[in-house]
């Protein structure tokens, strides 16, 4: 199977390679960056392990999860990860996620990574519903899925537990109808 890469002005989103690993470990092990995700900060091995995982489910058929690598075009710097994971194929369903390092954020990256992961899943993939999950603190997050148009549908009360803390979630969703007409 073909190397998955999509690309915007700025940004390249790739497959991960292993050689990746280092560059991961950059912003997965920064406590600031992983505050509202539910792992880390990482250590050196579990940031190998990610990354040979996410090599692992490339060679999934049919490919459902999509954990991909965040570089810049004109330094050829990962800056980050993201990825778009299939939850009903049947439904035609998906979530997306991203998480950047701490030096990339303010630049407008992560709007532009979940722009494209949207059009990925509604053109590529066929998708119905693409749906993402924040932090309610997570202020820039939530700003980042109402500017690719996606809609507050909700607020998921104590559904994640990160570390010894449960923490609610605000739930956005798009729908390939209201991705087409914009």
């Amino acid at each position: 199977m073909p190397s998955l890469s999509l690309t915007t002005n700025r940004l390249t989103i790739r497959d991960f390679k292993m050689s990746d690993w280092q560059r991961v470990h950059m912003y997965a092990s920064d406590p600031e960056v992983v505050k509202y995700m539910e792992w880390g900060p990482n250590t050196a091995d579990e940031s190998k392990d990610f990354v040979r995982v996410a090599i692992a489910i490339q060679k999934d058929s049919p490919r459902r999860h999509f954990d991909l690598a965040i570089v810049t075009n004109t330094e050829d710097f990962l800056i980050g990860g993201c990825g778009l994971y299939i939850t009903s194929s049947h439904n035609r369903e998906a979530f997306i996620g991203y998480c950047l390092s701490r030096n990339s954020w303010g630049k407008g990256y992560a709007t532009e990574v979940a722009k494209r992961l949207l059009c990925f899943g509604f053109t590529q993939l066929q998708l119905h519903r693409i749906f993402a999950t924040c932090d309610p603190l997570n202020v820039a997050s939530a700003r980042v899925l109402e500017k690719c148009g996606m809609q507050l549908e909700g607020q998921l009360r104590e559904n994640k537990l990160i570390g010894k803390r449960w923490r609610d979630s605000l739930l956005y969703a798009i729908l390939e109808h209201e991705w087409n007409s914009k």
